[in-house]
């Protein structure tokens, strides 16, 4: 008996997908249980749909990554920080800081989460930091660390 889904069932798939299972199990566990529905018609346009709908989702958040990318790729993000006789910082330039910068400096928020620092910055200079904006979408943004 050919259902449909509608939790994860171990052994038998994921949840929204159209699974062949025996006609006991569909009827005496699946169905009873609430974990399935039977594939009819319109249960299977209703996956249909939804499956489309996920494919539009990503699809936009695939071309909100690429203008995302195309603001920020290649710019300079000017920072200040506090530092020592020696030329060293007080701590260290955090992604959360260059997040800010770019928000203010370049009008694209970012979550901080998505900045990649390659090594410490815990001087004065300038560095390039990678982004990564979405699966397979990634930027370069220059970030030069000035006195404060």
């Amino acid at each position: 008996m050919k259902v449909v889904l509608k939790e994860d069932v171990k052994g038998s798939g994921k949840k929204g997908e159209l699974v062949e299972v025996a006609d006991g199990y569909a009827r005496n566990f699946l169905l009873k249980r609430g974990l399935a529905v039977p594939a009819d018609a319109g249960a299977i346009n209703e996956l249909k749909n939804r499956e489309a709908a996920k494919a539009y989702r990503l699809a936009e958040e695939q071309k909100a990554a690429e203008q995302q990318k195309a603001a920020i790729d290649g710019k300079t993000v000017k920072l200040t920080a506090k530092a020592g006789a020696a030329g060293k910082l007080f701590g260290s330039v955090t992604a959360k800081e260059i997040a800010e910068g770019i928000e203010k400096q370049l009008g694209t928020a970012l979550e901080k989460r998505k900045i990649v620092l390659k090594e410490d910055i815990k001087a004065f200079g300038s560095y390039t930091v990678e982004i990564k904006i979405y699966n397979g979408v990634a930027a370069s943004v220059y970030v030069i660390v000035g006195e404060e």
